[in-house]
């Protein structure tokens, strides 16, 4: 969800960036301008106040940080099980992230708890 509509170009070299991270077409885009600004409480207050069937379990952002950054890091928010929490995701691990959030193969804080010092998400460790 984009959040940040201060460059028009930037925006489109998001999605490019989220397109060519995959096979396969992945993310859903959402460019609304009654989103300008929302905040991560923003997203939790509303999730918490929505019908159980209407409920989303996270989101990621495309806020002002991800229109500056070269690799187009995303927001990621927890929505569900630590409402709130958040961690960046690089455009090329999307995919995968996603991917399984989406079957439930791995959950949120799996993620986040592997993220850097930075707060990004950049793979698992293999060693």
């Amino acid at each position: 969800m984009r959040t940040d509509f201060s460059d028009e170009g930037a925006w489109d070299a998001v999605r490019a960036a989220l397109d060519a991270a995959g096979e396969y077409p992945h993310a859903t885009y959402v460019s609304e301008l009654r989103f300008a600004g929302v905040g991560v409480q923003t997203l939790v207050d509303e999730e918490a106040a929505a019908d159980e069937d209407d409920q989303v379990i996270y989101m990621f952002l495309a806020d002002a940080a991800t229109m500056r950054d070269p690799d187009h890091s995303l927001l990621a928010v927890d929505l569900a099980d630590e409402p709130g929490r958040t961690f960046r995701v690089p455009a090329r691990w999307f995919p995968d992230i996603s991917a399984n959030l989406s079957i439930a193969n791995m959950d949120f804080a799996e993620f986040a708890d592997a993220a850097d010092g930075s707060g990004s998400f950049r793979g698992f460790d293999e060693g």
